[in-house]
């Protein structure tokens, strides 16, 4: 009995998630440089290139585990084509990109509950793209053809999508143990991002 009580009391995955990265959430979006006065053409393409040097092996971690629980669209979903057209109508060629540094740093995807834990990061930084598209249009004149399709990546899907993603999460049944390793993989994604983004010297 006493147990039963205990879950109806213990949070939902996504509130776990929510609570225990809410300070490194934080921490990160004061230092990025988007509404810095100082950031012009060239550290904009450098953060791009930066963001690409996550994502990209990342996402092949995360998709190429085979934990990610049934229902996730990795094909609908994934970001670093995305960063790839950007780098490009920024002047990259492909050469260029192939030598640009990856971060070798990463969370660790050992169980479906780690890999909720990334996707949750993964999917609400999505949320904020509008209001930096808006930014960066304005400031540096960069739209979705010209190196800013990243910012912008599900467009006017994204509010649908993130509840589509939302839905996803609370669908999983995941006992506490599961919940936290889900949480702590979540902290350490955002904790690699800060840390490679350090090492790259975009932050403020």
């Amino acid at each position: 009995m006493h147990s039963q009580a205990h879950d109806v009391d213990a949070p939902s995955l996504l509130e776990a998630l929510r609570t225990g990265t809410a300070l490194l959430h934080a921490a990160l979006e004061k230092r990025l440089p988007f509404f810095s006065e100082h950031l012009d053409a060239d550290g904009y393409r450098r953060l791009l290139q930066a963001y690409f040097g996550f994502y990209q092996p990342m996402e092949t971690a995360l998709y190429g585990c085979a934990l990610i629980p049934q229902g996730f669209d990795t094909a609908m979903r994934v970001k670093t084509p995305t960063l790839l057209s950007d780098l490009h109508a920024l002047g990259l060629d492909d050469h260029a990109i192939d030598t640009l540094p990856r971060c070798t740093q990463l969370p660790t995807f050992d169980t479906p509950a780690a890999c909720l834990g990334a996707l949750y990061v993964l999917e609400g930084a999505t949320l904020g793209g509008q209001v930096l598209r808006r930014e960066m249009a304005q400031r540096l004149e960069v739209n979705a053809d010209n190196g800013g399709a990243f910012l912008n990546i599900y467009g006017a899907e994204t509010g649908r999508r993130w509840k589509d993603f939302l839905d996803y999460l609370g669908d999983q049944p995941l006992e506490a143990p599961a919940k936290q390793r889900a949480v702590d993989a979540a902290r350490s994604t955002f904790s690699c991002f800060e840390q490679w983004l350090d090492s790259q010297e975009v932050l403020l």
